[in-house]
């Protein structure tokens, strides 16, 4: 009884009703921004401090889609604005792209995490909640129509493309997809700031550059 009380509890965690019926028909990013923070498809909204919408004009060519907000993101309501966000802008500028022609979202609009007596600690979404929340990330790229779309990281990677997706195989790589005619899988800046040691956070920085210089020579002329 107390493993069927366990699983019962579990599917009710993961069973979300999705975003859709909150996403209103309308294709202006500003009235779309302020109509995410009274969703609730899944259960993250109950402790991050607000939704964050992508930003960027409508107009945009390249697209990017990271996995979360993060702590900064969270108490900002704005989407890279933390560490990540920072290098991220640092591999833009490397990579010859401005970051006001670029529209920049995430796969999930709300933080998860772990609170500790310091500080909250990033928590990767489950399937379930990355999959809730996919009907804000579709209504984004269909206002956008970008030419080019990547995704940051192996969340933003399944969310896009499917759960077969695999990052470390395909990174670099051109895929053909619905919500853009050249779709380009890379590491999210935060896989450069987590890694163990200099040379790593060197080689994971360098392919981020070298891929966003890919996506950015693909963008028509």
């Amino acid at each position: 009884m107390r493993a069927l009380t366990k699983r019962a509890a579990a599917a009710r965690r993961t069973a979300f009703e999705g975003a859709e019926r909150w996403v209103p028909s309308s294709r202006d990013l500003a009235k779309l921004s302020r109509a995410i923070q009274k969703c609730r498809g899944c259960d993250l909204y109950r402790d991050a401090t607000q939704a964050v919408f992508g930003e960027g004009s409508s107009l945009a060519r390249l697209v990017l889609v990271g996995e979360q907000p993060g702590d900064q993101e969270d108490r900002q309501g704005h989407p890279f604005v933390g560490p990540a966000g920072a290098l991220l802008d640092q591999a833009l500028a490397e990579a010859k792209i401005a970051r006001r022609d670029v529209f920049v979202t995430n796969a999930v609009k709300h933080f998860k995490f772990e609170r500790t007596p310091k500080r909250r600690i990033h928590q990767t979404p489950t399937s379930g909640e990355v999959q809730a929340c996919r009907p804000w990330l579709f209504k984004e790229l269909d206002v956008v129509r970008p030419d080019v779309l990547v995704c940051l990281g192996a969340t933003a990677s399944k969310a896009v493309l499917g759960p077969g997706f695999r990052l470390l195989e395909q990174r670099g790589e051109f895929v053909e997809s619905a919500y853009a005619p050249k779709v380009l899988a890379t590491f999210h800046p935060s896989a450069a700031l987590r890694a163990g040691d200099d040379a790593g956070r060197q080689r994971i920085y360098s392919l981020l550059v070298r891929d966003l210089r890919k996506a950015a020579s693909a963008l028509p002329t």
